[in-house]
């Protein structure tokens, strides 16, 4: 069971401060999910309307279940969007709390981007990442939208955060682990990326990681070489030169 699967068990609701008796009102139909579209959206935007941390704690829960049609589910979650980011940067330990047990993180990882700044968006992602590990859990997804937003970031914070999921029990964290610990463009992972293919069992990510120490040039230290030949053996026809870069092996490509 991962940490987040935990925390949902033992999050109880009745922590939370109790709401606005004004925002409470409107905060139940906007969470409810078999209200008709017309009284969920106009209490949407009232709530969107208070620019308050209580209302947008509220409009948070918007983003917990899905509706038909998708253009509706879509226009409602971008207004719960604005409103949240329109109560500043004092909602953001809700949001926190909010990703604590949200099943789905895309909207909250919108929101922190949208208040702020690179340096401080890369510092909340890496501290929600931290909260997990890499043993098995029902619900990858948080982890995994994690691990991709801050691909698009970079930093040495964040590829030694993300390393660690190199050998997360999940396929696909691990290969988006690969690519995002690729896109901070460091051969300090080097080591770190022939560990992982060393016990690695999917020839995809396998694959995944000589694509990149060939696109990038990288050399894999002496010591190493030999454990990584072993492991790219069943690669798609990834070989290690005497320089210790990786290349195409004669008849492939």
């Amino acid at each position: 069971m991962g940490i987040f699967d935990f925390l949902r068990k033992s999050s109880a609701p009745s922590s939370a401060p109790p709401l606005d008796k004004k925002v409470a009102s409107y905060a139940k139909v906007a969470a409810d999910k078999r209200a008709q579209a017309y009284d969920r959206i106009e209490a949407i935007q009232t709530l969107a309307s208070m620019k308050s941390v209580d209302a947008a704690s509220a409009l948070l829960k918007r983003f917990t279940f899905t509706i038909d049609p998708s253009i509706t589910d879509q226009d409602e979650k971008e207004v719960a969007f604005q409103g949240v980011a329109d109560a500043g940067k004092g909602v953001i330990p809700a949001i926190r709390d909010f990703c604590i047990k949200a099943e789905t993180l895309s909207w909250p990882i919108k929101i922190l981007r949208s208040l702020l700044d690179d340096d401080e968006y890369r510092d909340e992602l890496i501290s929600l990442l931290e909260m997990f590990d890499t043993e098995y859990t029902r619900n990858v997804e948080p982890k995994q939208q994690i691990i991709t937003a801050l691909g698009g970031l970079s930093g040495g914070e964040i590829r030694e955060a993300v390393e660690r999921f190199l050998d997360d029990v999940n396929e696909t964290v691990r290969f988006h682990a690969v690519q995002t610990t690729f896109a901070q463009g460091s051969d300090e992972s080097v080591p770190a990326l022939i560990k992982a293919i060393t016990t690695e069992e999917s020839v995809r990510i396998k694959n995944k990681v000589a694509e990149g120490l060939m696109g990038r040039g990288w050399i894999i230290p002496e010591e190493l070489r030999s454990a990584a030949r072993e492991a790219l053996r069943d690669s798609g026809g990834f070989v290690i030169a005497d320089s210790g870069r990786v290349q195409r092996g004669s008849g492939f490509g």
